[in-house]
């Protein structure tokens, strides 16, 4: 089967919660949408199709091309399937491959098990019919099988992207407890922000949140960055056809925007860092950098944007009654200095939360790794509210 030109069922993974933003990312490209979920999205495609999805998307994880579907009750019956599959059409001989799975089997204690049932089943394959046994190990860097596995029911993917589409590569230097592209995106796209005002980040750490914005800004993709999918390393692939979905990357970027994007940081550490990594992502001019505490981040008066902090919350960093203190100021800072924008706060702790004094107008569920987190959203308006000065009542 050649899987370049040949439709099939495509699976792209993401981050829980990451979906919606995803399916917004996915129709916008062009393709229509059979089925989200709430870590993933279904779709129907060819394996240049998968090209093109991994250089847009910034919510993914991974894009995955189903290869065929079976029953496989006991892990024998997993290997007599897969050694059934023609891998020496898909994988080269004197290549190299690695296995991932998602696995739930009650005769498997451990994904590891299955992965080398997997293994097996592909390189007892080629050998039978090229007298070659091909490389394996953890490395997903080359060409990438993976399993679903649930109950009996089984399905193998080739994984088009390799590593994950989550890290967009430029952060070269990640600074402390950063927060994941893929994520950063997405609570950018679940704020109000029209990509054509201002928008700032007090507490910028490594820079992730004014980095994210001022691609959005540019239209840039992640694409960008990276130059190794697991597409390349699949039986028939075409680089002509992804430096065409290249060139349609440089083609659509802007080249400069005519508003303020602004990002401060007490640490000058972290803002040097932050700059270093907006450099490697080309948007280091686009950027306003400021060493200074938070409430002395410039906030224009003449324009409105977004405010957007992600500020510690204690379950990693900071001490809790200082982290109390300084939600207070920050929420502070917004109902004095950020009039007329809108503030977003993305946190993981519900009594610190409390502690900003201000009326949430909306509280958008994310995660955070496995913590459970908000982005709350604030109206700031122009006059005083007397909502606004009353702590709201807060439950996740």
């Amino acid at each position: 089967m050649q899987v370049f030109n040949t439709n099939s069922r495509i699976i792209v993974t993401c981050n829980k919660r990451l979906s919606p933003y995803l399916v917004k990312e996915i129709e916008g490209l062009g393709f229509s949408i059979k089925r989200s979920f709430s870590t993933g999205v279904e779709l129907e495609g060819t394996v240049n199709d998968c090209i093109s999805l991994n250089l847009n998307l910034r919510c993914a994880s991974q894009v995955l091309y189903s290869l065929q579907t079976f029953q496989a009750p006991t892990p024998q019956h997993l290997y007599n399937e897969l050694v059934q599959i023609a891998w020496e059409e898909y994988i080269d001989v004197t290549g190299y491959f690695s296995v991932t799975s998602v696995v739930n089997n009650e005769h498997i204690t451990t994904p590891l098990f299955a992965n080398v049932k997997v293994k097996d089943a592909i390189v007892d394959r080629i050998k039978e019919k090229k007298g070659v046994r091909p490389d394996s190990g953890p490395e997903f860097n080359k060409a990438v099988v993976n399993l679903y596995w649930q109950g009996s029911n089984a399905e193998v993917f080739l994984d088009t992207s390799g590593e994950t589409l989550s890290k967009h590569g430029y952060r070269k230097i990640p600074g402390k407890a950063p927060m994941l592209e893929a994520l950063a995106a997405s609570t950018i796209m679940a704020s109000k922000w029209d990509q054509k005002s201002t928008f700032i980040n007090p507490m910028c750490g490594s820079g992730t949140l004014a980095i994210e914005a001022a691609l959005l800004a540019m239209d840039k993709s992640p694409g960008f960055f990276r130059m190794n999918y697991g597409f390349m390393h699949i039986i028939g692939y075409d680089e002509q056809v992804f430096f065409v979905e290249r060139r349609k990357l440089k083609d659509k970027a802007k080249k400069q925007i005519d508003f303020r994007i602004i990002a401060s940081d007490l640490s000058a550490d972290a803002v040097d860092v932050a700059q270093r990594n907006a450099k490697t992502a080309g948007v280091d001019q686009l950027i306003e950098f400021h060493v200074c505490d938070f409430a002395e981040t410039p906030v224009p008066e003449d324009s409105k944007g977004v405010v957007m902090f992600n500020p510690e919350y204690g379950e990693r960093l900071g001490v809790h009654s200082k982290l109390e203190a300084t939600y207070k100021r920050i929420g502070d800072f917004m109902k004095q200095n950020c009039k007329g924008y809108s503030g977003y706060i993305f946190t993981g702790n519900p009594d610190l939360a409390k502690k900003i004094g201000l009326k949430a107008s909306r509280r958008i569920e994310f995660y955070n790794g496995k913590l459970d987190c908000r982005l709350l959203e604030y109206d700031l308006y122009d006059g005083t509210r007397r909502e606004e000065k009353m702590p709201e009542p807060y439950s996740f």
